[in-house]
């Protein structure tokens, strides 16, 4: 099983954080800085498991999800953000993400969600 996980913010220096954190932990990492470049990216590569910001220039993190949950239903995918209510947390319910982080995300838990995806997805490939 590929063990591949894509991020998506607007802000450099978080992807660089998310990136190395990914790296050493043993998955391979994509980096994207916008929803189309992320959208390119899935279209190329086979990735389970994705991390989304919220708040983007050309598209929000909510709609960028919509748009993935149209074509894959298993991806684990995760909202990022540093603006958060209960309301945003609904709306990202309703499209489609299967969990919410506000910013700045812990670095064991981010470890610890990618190895817990990981090991969910394989452990849905064996059924």
């Amino acid at each position: 099983m590929n063990k591949k996980a894509l991020f998506v913010d607007d802000e450099q220096d978080v992807l660089e954080i998310y990136e190395a954190l990914c790296v050493q932990a043993g998955y391979e990492a994509h980096i994207s800085a916008t929803a189309s470049e992320a959208l390119q990216t899935i279209k190329r590569e086979n990735i389970q498991v994705m991390f989304f910001d919220l708040k983007m220039p050309d598209m929000n993190g909510i709609e960028l999800c919509r748009k993935v949950r149209e074509k894959n239903k298993i991806a684990l995918i995760y909202a990022v953000t540093g603006y958060s209510s209960l309301f945003q947390l609904a709306e990202c319910r309703e499209a489609g993400f299967d969990d919410y982080f506000k910013k700045p995300i812990d670095f064991e838990l981010f470890t610890n969600i990618l190895k817990q995806s990981f090991q969910k997805l394989e452990r849905w490939s064996k059924r």
